[in-house]
């Protein structure tokens, strides 16, 4: 990662950033997730133990962000997941999302969990580069599917 870039956990007072971030990134990717939605859903996950939100500031300037969380399932006990991980398009290829991956990593051992996970959502989309990206940084595909019912 360049010098110049700094890994913090996320405060309160980032949330007009992280908000920015999310939109970018969830109209990047094709998500549908409503502003209000994001930011009554982030303001419990900056207060929630079992959540963890980190940034990249590069001069000042709040340029990634990824955020993790834990639960513990019956079959692998306390599992973590790395539910989002964006970097703005002109600060990649910096190794800034390494930085959040790692960092990641990082908080799910300290937090005494059994795996890391990372769900690689296609939506119409080529995510062969995303699947390269985390299987180069050790994470195994095991070729599950995620189905959901929308509640």
């Amino acid at each position: 990662m360049d010098a110049d870039v700094s890994l913090r956990l996320a405060e309160p007072r980032d949330l007009p950033d992280l908000l920015r971030l999310t939109g970018a990134f969830y109209d990047e990717d094709g998500f549908t997730t409503s502003d209000a939605e994001l930011r009554r859903n982030f303001a419990v996950l900056l207060n929630a133990p079992d959540a963890h939100v980190a940034v990249a500031a590069a001069e000042q300037h709040l340029c990634g962000f990824a955020l993790t969380t834990c639960r513990m399932i019956l079959e692998s006990g306390l599992v973590a997941e790395l539910q989002d991980l964006y970097t703005e398009p002109a600060h990649r290829r910096r190794g800034i999302a390494s930085a959040l991956v790692g960092d990641a990593e990082r908080w799910a051992r300290g937090s005494g969990a059994a795996l890391l996970e990372v769900v690689v959502a296609p939506n119409g989309r080529d995510v062969t580069h995303l699947v390269g990206f985390y299987r180069g940084r050790g994470f195994r595909d095991e070729g599950r599917r995620l189905l959901s019912l929308p509640l």
